[in-house]
């Protein structure tokens, strides 16, 4: 294999492991705000406590994604000096 197709075969998996982190990011932060808001319709006297633990849920569910791409941009720009 040369190192251009390696360079590719990286950049594909770094694109499939992008669109899986925000595709999971995303499923995530729907399931939370939908039991959330259902949370706070049973309930509406809960709402402040309950949007400080959503939006801490949330952060941390995006942050996670924000880590996974500023991972894979790493490893980009550090791939091809393995490749030599």
């Amino acid at each position: 294999m040369t190192p251009a197709m390696a360079m590719a075969v990286f950049a594909g998996l770094a694109v499939i492991g992008i669109g899986l982190a925000a595709l999971g990011s995303a499923t995530g932060q729907g399931r939370a705000a939908a039991a959330a808001l259902e949370s706070i319709a049973r309930q509406p006297g809960s709402f402040n406590e309950v949007r400080a633990t959503l939006l801490i849920a949330l952060a941390f569910m995006e942050t996670l994604t924000l880590f996974v791409f500023a991972m894979i941009l790493l490893l980009t720009f550090l791939a091809p000096a393995w490749l030599r």
